[in-house]
């Protein structure tokens, strides 16, 4: 069985959630189902042309554009039909814009895994055009798609009661998290090459994105440290990247000063020193699927203080472990309160039944590939018909 996997910007080492989550998912099913052949439909300006594979998963550098829903648009239509004149059995799409092209791939013979990644159509940058192009790229990929996988329970529940005549084909499987990789360093030396101190800064690992929140998050950190001497001032770490013409991107980098760093993308190796030994993580986020930056902190030990989107609330966590959603007053003063009573670690107890480790989701995503194989095409079934 040949599988196509397309919507996604490539992998390895390309920057966004999905990115993450394909990285570490399609390598271990390849290794947990041998007799599946797993191809990435990747965009050519994100990845190395040079690399034709990725822990045995094949990856194929196809034409995309470079914009917002085009690129995503363009580039999933390309892999649909670079799958079935390659012969290809199955595409897994992923997120609802490029399941617009769900319906296409059943009439053209091949079978459709979606993962939604969460609703797409919720984010402010999109105006109302694409929002509506999102809400049905989710309407024609729940009733086309073979298999839904969804990375959030309340998601699954609400894909459900959406598409009830569907319900039996939609499934929740989370994100994961991975060990991180160790240093070849000591976390004390790491964090001096840095100018960090342990405990002594607060971190966030997001894209440089609207939705993730980091203007609510800068601005309540400088409130919770106004009158604080610079002795006593903690330093606000941002690690993670954005596109460099990207207007957003260029304002949040101008608020950057000796307190307030953006470190751009970090290699994993040293994302784990930053979050074993940051004394807060937080993730201001307007929208998200089920975090795997949060999942990670929480993997590490590192107390979270996350907003109260619904995904993540799905984590399950303390009450104390959340504060309203884009109210910067209150994150402010919960930044205030954590400096002067800084927060636990998380007990083994805290941890959220979501958190599974990326074999695990392996696992059960590789079980949905082998459902696929009893599946027949829509083209399949027409002809059937007539």
């Amino acid at each position: 069985m040949k599988v196509c996997v397309t919507g996604l910007r490539g992998i390895p080492g390309v920057m966004g959630g999905v990115e993450t989550h394909c990285e570490e998912l399609l390598p271990r099913i390849a290794a947990l189902e041998p007799e599946i052949e797993i191809e990435v439909c990747c965009r050519a300006p994100y990845v190395d042309p040079a690399m034709t594979s990725f822990r045995h998963v094949a990856l194929t550098p196809l034409y995309s554009p470079t914009g917002r829903i085009s690129e995503a648009l363009v580039s999933t239509l390309v892999g649909i039909l670079h799958a079935r004149r390659g012969g290809a059995d199955a595409v897994h799409i992923h997120a609802v814009g490029p399941a617009l092209f769900a319906p296409l791939a059943r009439l053209l013979g091949l079978r459709v895994l979606l993962t939604h990644h969460g609703a797409d159509y919720d984010r402010e940058k999109w105006g109302r055009g694409a929002k509506l192009m999102l809400k049905l790229g989710e309407w024609l990929g729940l009733r086309s798609a073979d298999r839904v996988v969804c990375v959030s329970p309340s998601l699954a529940a609400r894909m459900k009661a959406r598409y009830p005549a569907r319900a039996d084909r939609v499934e929740f499987i989370p994100n994961g998290v991975s060990t991180m990789p160790p240093s070849p360093q000591d976390d004390g030396d790491v964090l001096a090459e840095l100018d960090l101190i342990a405990g002594g800064y607060i971190l966030c690992v997001a894209r440089l994105v609207p939705e993730k929140g980091i203007h609510t998050l800068v601005e309540a950190f400088r409130r919770s440290e106004e009158g604080n001497s610079d002795a006593r001032r903690r330093t606000l770490v941002i690690a993670g990247a954005g596109r460099e013409d990207d207007r957003y991107a260029q304002d949040l980098l101008a608020m950057a000063e000796p307190h307030i760093r953006f470190l751009g993308m970090v290699p994993r190796s040293r994302l784990g020193v930053l979050l074993r030994n940051a004394a807060l993580f937080v993730l201001p986020s307007f929208h998200e699927g089920l975090p795997i930056a949060a999942l990670e902190a929480l993997a590490c030990g590192c107390p979270v203080l996350l907003s109260d989107i619904q995904p993540n609330l799905d984590l399950g966590l303390a009450p104390a472990r959340y504060f309203p959603v884009g109210d910067v007053a209150a994150l402010a003063a919960r930044l205030r309160a954590d400096e002067a009573a800084p927060a636990a670690a998380n007990t083994p107890q805290e941890l959220p039944d979501t958190l599974l480790d990326w074999d695990e989701v392996a696992r059960r995503t590789a079980a949905a590939y082998r459902k696929l194989k009893t599946g027949k095409s829509l083209r399949h079934a027409l002809t059937a018909a007539s």
